[in-house]
């Protein structure tokens, strides 16, 4: 989580030394053996305990290499690279799943157990994984064999953390609460299962009550349902439960920074933001640059706080990085804004709340009236600065149009659908005049669809969504848009259909991808073996 390329060298080196460790255990069959057994079925029950676990701590190695290759190298070799990898990994997984389907002879319940949360963890992670990536990015994943099923991933990871888990449930457990908390509110339209979410946290703070993982989603559940104070406390709870891991520390300040900048409370903000710039090495220009647009939003600021302003803002360039070879989206959009506060006489307009909603918060904001009032009457003053004092904005109409789609937004989630519907067209009207600010007009065909989506005008959306991923290129996070358009397409599709994997490009299944119907068979097993492992007392059966 550092990113320091002398860490990332160690822990390559490390997964490797597993991985020799690991290769020792796995079956080994010779080329003969290879060729005489084409065609014929592998006997699974003649593999020994070591040699299947061995197989399967093979493939989680085999994962963590292949990550790590992404973020070492800066080069389309890499990719490559690290695509096959994943590949051969999945593979192994596919493996390890055959091996839970027809392997007979377990040494007990427990083993079975445990192997088959293990698979359930590989095989659900990378369907889910997989699935969530935009279409353009699937294509490129195709060379190398991939395709993801969002509904067998969901359902594999949720059979993965249910009631008498195995060893690797708490894995599930994670990752699945992380996909309804975190990952479909960055890169979807904020339609996680809050509930499903908490039903599954609620074990797992009961078995680990001062676990820092599980301290911070319980923060974010109560964060995305509006109850900030609430989350804050818990955010600071998981940060007080561990001084080991200060990397995670990292992800709770950035939480923390949110929950303030959501209360209008800008200095402790911009607080969490220079302490993110100190102590994370992730992206210090973004850090930065929030720390000086939460600084900016401060009313009745000093000539002093005003030289410290552009100072923050000066060094934004400087601090710019590249990850995995590539500069990072949002520095981009951070150096495009930074450019643009120097040449228009050190202004920008509402920059904290432009940040709010590129990283989705006002989903969040929106669910609680405290907090999206003010920040409607912030976007309302502004807006009438704006039009009072035209000729004094160098980009007049950029400006503008920003405030107005803020004011959407904000009409939106107060529930004004024709009034936000209004500011949104009235975005996409001005599009040949806006001159900086390019990514206002997509997102706004966008938030368009999604109002479309919610009277049930789903071919109104569906038209709406096309035109925003195809008729525009080379705007700011550009990527970003493209997830969020592909989650809002395929909840389309299946609110029309019923069935919640129905994306066309998913639907051409490689070689490589597992479907539920492969993984029905291990499901049920899975349940029934939870119940052979449960006596009348509730105690676990041991094995001999």
């Amino acid at each position: 989580m550092t990113f320091d390329p002398a860490d990332i060298e160690l822990a390559i080196t490390s997964i490797k030394q597993s991985m020799v460790v690991c290769n020792r255990g796995r079956r080994k069959n010779s080329l003969i053996t290879s060729i005489t057994g084409i065609g014929s079925k592998t006997n699974y029950d003649s593999y020994s305990d070591m040699e299947i676990h061995a197989e399967l701590c093979y493939a989680e190695c085999l994962l963590q290499r292949a990550l790590l290759t992404f973020v070492q190298d800066e080069n389309l070799i890499s990719f490559v690279k690290g695509g096959l990898k994943i590949r051969a990994c999945y593979q192994t997984y596919k493996e390890c799943l055959k091996i839970a389907q027809n392997r007979k002879n377990w040494r007990c319940p427990k083993d079975k157990l445990h192997f088959e949360s293990g698979v359930k963890v590989g095989i659900g992670a990378f369907n889910l994984m997989i699935s969530l990536l935009p279409t353009r990015i699937l294509k490129l994943l195709e060379f190398v064999g991939f395709s993801g099923n969002k509904k067998t991933g969901l359902t594999v990871l949720e059979a993965g953390c249910s009631p008498h888990p195995g060893l690797r449930a708490p894995l599930c457990s994670i990752i699945l609460i992380a996909y309804h908390t975190v990952v479909s509110y960055i890169l979807g339209t904020a339609d996680g299962d809050i509930d499903l979410a908490e039903k599954i946290l609620r074990p797992c703070l009961q078995n680990y009550p001062n676990g820092a993982l599980f301290l911070f989603f319980a923060g974010r559940v109560r964060e995305i349902k509006g109850n900030i104070d609430e989350a804050i406390v818990k955010f600071e709870e998981s940060i007080e439960s561990q001084e080991e891991w200060k990397q995670f520390h990292h992800l709770c300040y950035w939480e923390l920074m949110w929950c303030h900048s959501f209360k209008c409370d800008w200095l402790i903000a911009m607080k969490y933001a220079e302490k993110l710039c100190n102590e994370s090495r992730w992206s210090k220009a973004t850090y930065m640059y929030q720390k000086a647009s939460f600084l900016m939003m401060c009313p009745d600021k000093t000539p002093e706080t005003q030289q410290h302003i552009e100072y923050l803002y000066s060094e934004v360039p400087k601090l710019k990085i590249r990850i995995g070879g590539k500069s990072l989206p949002v520095e981009k959009f951070a150096m495009k804004k930074v450019k643009r506060y120097f040449s228009q006489g050190n202004k920008l307009v509402l920059p904290a709340l432009e940040l709010i909603y590129i990283w989705n918060g006002f989903s969040i904001v929106g669910k609680n009236e405290e907090l999206i009032v003010p920040m409607l009457n912030i976007v309302e003053d502004t807006l009438n600065e704006i039009l009072k004092n035209k000729d004094s904005y160098q980009y007049f109409k950029d400006d503008y149009c920003l405030v107005l789609h803020l004011k959407g937004v904000c009409l939106k989630f107060r529930d004004q659908i024709y009034q936000a519907e209004q500011c949104f067209k009235e975005v996409i009207q001005n599009e040949k005049e806006i001159k900086q600010d390019n990514y206002l007009v997509p997102w706004a065909h966008m938030e368009l669809a999604l109002l479309k989506m919610q009277d049930k005008e789903y071919t109104e959306a569906k038209v709406l969504l096309d035109k925003a991923k195809n008729s525009y290129k080379g705007y700011s996070l550009e990527s970003r848009l493209h997830f969020r358009i592909r989650a809002a397409n395929h909840h389309i599709k299946s609110l029309i259909s019923g069935d919640e994997d129905t994306d066309d490009s998913t639907s051409e299944v490689s070689r490589t991808s597992v479907d539920l119907g492969e993984m029905n068979g291990l499901i049920p097993d899975l349940e029934k073996e939870n119940s052979n492992t449960d006596n009348s007392n509730g105690a676990e059966v041991k094995c001999e």
